[in-house]
């Protein structure tokens, strides 16, 4: 009997994304409570790179921040009092 040896899928191309050169320093004073508990926060999770988790947690809290106050048509409380009807349920 032979042996089908079965064919490895072909793989794709890998495309190469180009990344903005972080060009900009940036120096941020911890007391020791606050380096500690970084540091505990990274051993406990195994965070690889301390400037890439800072940098990430930084731009997560910004980025959050501006699609929270984005400027909408309506203020929020008036767009949580608004009631929407279902045009297609109604007779």
């Amino acid at each position: 009997m032979a042996t089908e040896r079965k064919k490895k899928p072909k793989l794709t191309k890998k495309v190469k994304v180009p990344i903005a050169k972080r060009e900009h320093r940036v120096t941020v004073l911890l007391n020791d409570q606050e380096l500690e508990a970084i540091n505990a926060y990274c051993k406990k999770y195994k965070v690889k790179s301390m400037a890439r988790f800072l940098r990430e947690s930084a731009l997560r809290n910004v980025m959050t921040r501006f699609l929270d106050d984005y400027p909408t048509l309506f203020q929020k409380n008036e767009l949580d009092s608004l009631v929407v009807h279902n045009a297609a349920s109604e007779p």
